[in-house]
């Protein structure tokens, strides 16, 4: 199943578009995103795709502060770009985020980390990089199961802008170091491949 997109009147403000989002009665257990302004509902990840987040996941808990918190659907607003994105993981402080409804502000996260789809991967590469950058988010892990070259672990980070640096590429089977506050190393032979 791939991702399907719902238009909306191209003269509504932001207010109504997430109004919108947080109303609509959507189809149970899909991931529903504004993304560039259009309103994407995808289908529920894969197994694989679950596997690889949780074990990012288990990594994450073994070296963030007692008061920060990996979420998995929680939603992270950038109006400037306009998207409200839901990361397969994010992390933030738990008390910055504590008064959130359904969404937080993406200057609050720490780190994303998002695991491609084949029928979202695009968005995963170009349009979320963008707006995460744009948010100031200081690091984003793409693990990006559907490389051209074979799948990937890409972790960006020094936005500027709408864009962010590379700070290490790496192809599944080798390590993907996390900086500070992070320090930590990942395995990406530990993920499983299509």
């Amino acid at each position: 199943m791939s991702a399907l997109t719902v238009s909306q009147d191209s003269d509504q403000n932001w207010d109504d578009l997430v109004r919108y989002w947080e109303e609509m009665e959507w189809p149970e257990g899909s991931k529903v995103e504004i993304i560039e302004g259009v309103i994407t509902v995808s289908p529920v990840p894969a197994f694989r795709h679950n596997v690889i987040a949780a074990r990012i996941q288990r990594r994450l808990y073994s070296v963030i502060p007692e008061d920060w918190g990996i979420f998995q659907t929680l939603a992270i607003a950038v109006p400037s770009r306009p998207g409200m994105l839901i990361p397969d993981l994010l992390v933030a402080p738990v008390r910055e985020c504590a008064e959130a409804g359904s969404h937080i502000r993406a200057a609050l996260a720490e780190l994303v980390v998002e695991v491609t789809s084949r029928s979202n991967a695009g968005h995963d590469r170009v349009s979320k990089p963008a707006a995460y950058a744009t948010a100031g988010i200081p690091l984003y892990l793409l693990v990006d199961r559907w490389a051209p070259g074979g799948p990937t672990a890409t972790l960006y980070g020094e936005p500027k802008g709408d864009v962010y640096r590379v700070l290490r590429a790496v192809k599944f089977g080798d390590p993907v170091q996390l900086p500070e506050p992070f320090g930590l190393t990942i395995d990406t032979g530990e993920f499983p491949v299509d």
